[in-house]
């Protein structure tokens, strides 16, 4: 008996891969002789024309709602998006209701369809707008089942208003799905539970894998006329704070210090300057350089901004751990090897005090010029649901 063998649990869940497989192991599994896994496999660097999924009349709709964050829907709304794509059959189109301004390639993301509101964004309170917009969309489209990402941040509470008004079937924090089945785990984690796809679908983080193998339509049509609503409700707007004042964990824009960075005043100058929270690696928290609640990785916080710069950290695994769910990585580091170059999105070959005092003297020229003062953080809007 060969000790060495990796066990999986049988009952965890599947992910489903570009080529449409359940893979239920970490890393990418070798299907076959086709091209595009052999491109994989081999690291080959160019990328084939995608066919169009379908070009069918479409005799059925799969509708897509989520939110947008600045044009661009983040990667679990990617994911929603992928799993009505990869189900999808010939016959069936597929729709995506974006809240708030759309500038992706709707196609690529595997739409047929986009329909977008700019009106309607995350930085607004107006959960009914959004829900008879939602409603609207049903109405017109009639779709056999809505898909949204499970989110804190507007998407996972519009889907289940929706199931509440429509008093439509709903399953939540959806970890495994296919053409037939969803599942979720139950009990605290301990057991798997799968049904019937319902008509309301909200999937958990990482449950598809969101690049696809073919292309949508991407069709721009015309939003779904409705009447705004009086709900009561009253929009405070957004309150913004010093960034220094935002928890890391929610923080969209991030600058931490690692080991290579000696000058602490100038690096939080910098931070000041730029409107970015701070963090810090396990190492310069050791130090003393930085305060615990700082630190970032698998022993310290879990982030996902959108923009996250790191100064002088080479990329130990605990703290790449904790930087996984950010949008784009900036590296900075004298080690061109480091391993956090491989994660970065951009890696700055040069020496973080120098890049530190660079950056800050641009930031500043750059909001003198535009006559701003000292950078604000815009946080969640701060009275949601506050009656008028």
């Amino acid at each position: 008996m060969n000790d060495n063998i990796k066990r999986i649990d049988p009952r965890r869940p599947f992910t489903i891969t570009a080529d449409g497989l359940k893979r239920i192991t970490l890393g990418a599994i070798g299907t076959g002789g086709g091209a595009m896994n052999l491109a994989a496999a081999f690291g080959g660097h160019r990328e084939q024309a995608k066919p169009r999924r379908t070009t069918a009349a479409p005799q059925r709709t799969l509708l897509v709602a989520a939110h947008t964050d600045r044009g661009a829907l983040d990667d679990h709304a990617r994911q929603a998006l992928a799993a009505a794509a990869l189900i999808a059959d010939a016959q069936t189109e597929v729709v995506l209701l974006a809240f708030g301004e759309f500038s992706e390639d709707a196609a690529a993301l595997g739409a047929d369809k986009l329909i977008a509101l700019p009106a309607l964004d995350r930085r607004s309170f107006a959960p009914e707008d959004e829900l008879n917009a939602l409603a609207a969309c049903v109405a017109a489209y009639a779709p056999a089942h809505i898909f949204l990402p499970d989110n804190a941040t507007g998407d996972g509470d519009l889907g289940r208003r929706y199931a509440a008004r429509a008093n439509a079937s709903v399953a939540t924090q959806v970890v495994e799905i296919d053409a037939k089945h969803v599942a979720v785990y139950v009990q605290g984690g301990k057991a798997f539970a799968s049904r019937a796809l319902p008509e309301v679908i909200l999937l958990a983080p990482n449950a598809v894998d969101p690049k696809l193998p073919f292309l949508g339509a991407g069709e721009r049509v015309e939003a779904i006329g409705m009447a705004a609503s009086a709900d009561g409700y009253r929009d405070l707007g957004i309150e913004e704070i010093d960034a220094a004042q935002v928890a890391l964990e929610e923080a969209d824009f991030i600058v931490s210090a690692g080991n290579g960075v000696g000058d602490v005043p100038a690096f939080e100058r910098l931070a000041q300057t730029l409107g970015a929270a701070i963090g810090a690696s396990r190492v310069a928290v050791d130090d003393g350089k930085f305060t615990r609640d700082k630190q970032i990785g698998a022993t310290g916080k879990t982030v996902d901004a959108s923009v996250y710069i790191a100064f002088g950290i080479s990329g130990a695994v605990q703290h790449l751990q904790g930087i996984k769910d950010c949008r784009h990585v900036i590296a900075v580091n004298l080690d061109a090897s480091a391993p956090i170059a491989k994660r970065a999105n951009l890696t700055i070959i040069a020496d973080a005090q120098e890049t530190i005092a660079a950056l800050t003297d641009a930031a500043a020229a750059a909001r003198s010029a535009r006559g701003t003062g000292a950078a604000l953080l815009s946080t969640k809007p701060v009275a949601e649901g506050a009656l008028a």
